[in-house]
């Protein structure tokens, strides 16, 4: 099997909309799809990325990657500790070093498929307001030059087309892809696992229900199930 593009695919909004730019670039049939197991604190992360790939028609897999719950804690990791973020302090749903081994293994499985680059749905947007320290712009360079050393090629690219956006940037995108109702009921994005509005009290929810109610309201065009609930109970 040969391939032109992987993407690290969570079932999120934000790493579905770097699938859906990887097939209008690529093609589906030249894009494969990776997801990762590592005793996350939910697995319905997993089935809706499956279940996006099949709606795109792309090929998808899932490495396992846990030995994460061995080496180092997290509440996203299991599902027994209270999501906390206390002021000043990283989040306690941070996997120290997460994006970084995900973007390595991923890219060593696109070297293998031919594929020169891959995709990663990260923003800096969450590093400064949930304290994540692998999502941005810098760090994904730094492990560009590692793995461009390792597959001695100066080409291979850590693809972040929404680093520098919002999350109402973001959900514009996915209008221009023609996705954005299909995204907004499909993926998951509360850290409880629940779908569509999600739990409204998870940072992750917190982030991405504000940002889309400012897009709900400068796009009143775009209809999906819980638009009443965004627009009535976001302060």
């Amino acid at each position: 099997m040969k391939k032109k593009a992987l993407v690290v695919h969570s079932g999120g909004m934000d790493s579905s909309l770097c699938l859906a730019l990887a097939v209008k670039e690529f093609g589906a049939e030249n894009v494969l799809s990776v997801s990762f197991s590592y005793h996350q604190r939910h697995s319905i992360e997993l089935e809706r990325a499956r279940e996006i790939c099949s709606h795109l028609k792309v090929d998808h897999t899932e490495l396992d990657l846990n030995c994460l719950s061995q080496i180092t804690e997290s509440a996203l990791i299991g599902n027994k500790e209270a999501i906390k973020h206390e002021a000043g302090k990283a989040p306690n749903t941070l996997v120290v070093g997460r994006n970084g081994l995900m973007a390595r293994v991923a890219a060593i499985h696109a070297y293998s498929l031919g594929a020169k680059c891959i995709y990663m749905g990260v923003m800096e947007l969450e590093a400064a307001n949930s304290g994540y320290r692998d999502c941005s712009r810098e760090y994904m360079d730094l492990v560009q030059s590692a793995l461009r050393l390792d597959f001695a090629d100066p080409t291979f690219e850590i693809r972040t087309p929404l680093v520098m956006m919002n999350k109402k940037e973001s959900m514009e995108l996915g209008l221009k892809l023609g996705l954005i109702e299909y995204l907004l009921e499909n993926t998951i994005t509360c850290y409880e696992g629940l779908e569509k509005e999600g739990c409204f009290k998870c940072p992750a929810c917190k982030l991405r229900n504000t940002g889309l109610k400012i897009f709900a309201l400068e796009n009143p065009q775009v209809k999906f199930s819980y638009r009443d609930k965004i627009l009535n109970l976001i302060a």
